[in-house]
């Protein structure tokens, strides 16, 4: 009795942190998606700079989070450390982004804005379930 509900204890707080790592990854994609669209708008209006500014520090602590959720989605089922090395890389790439936004340089800026948000939609892809990977967990593989 107490095995099983260890084991289902364990098992509701694998399904709790992968979806919270699910849903700081969509807030990272969405964040950058913001910086995307807040870029061009920092090109026609007055008001683009303050809203590509605030994206900014919205992205750069989605990334933040994103590592915080990939640890803990490490440590409960002790599955491989992977994510977090996605996640670290990311928060390296965003902080990167960020020099490169304060000193002014489009020309790095915006092609590594591209790829953040290719890999932030690469990340969100694989955490997201499939109905292959549902069907293989419920079959225990």
């Amino acid at each position: 009795m107490t095995a099983d509900r260890t084991s289902a204890d364990r098992t509701t707080a694998d399904r709790r942190t992968r979806t919270f790592l699910r849903v700081a990854i969509a807030l990272q994609t969405l964040a950058v998606f913001f910086q995307a669209a807040t870029a061009g708008l920092l090109l026609s209006t007055s008001y683009g700079e303050t809203l590509h500014g605030v994206g900014a520090r919205v992205m750069y602590g989605a990334s933040m989070l994103y590592v915080l959720a990939a640890i803990l989605a490490w440590r409960p089922g002790g599955g491989t450390p992977r994510p977090i090395l996605y996640a670290s890389g990311f928060l390296v790439l965003a902080s990167v982004q960020v020099v490169l936004g304060i000193a002014h340089i489009p020309s790095l800026h915006v092609p590594l804005g591209v790829l953040m948000f290719g890999l932030s939609v690469l990340a969100l892809g694989r955490a997201l379930p499939t109905a292959r990977r549902s069907q293989r967990r419920e079959r225990g593989l």
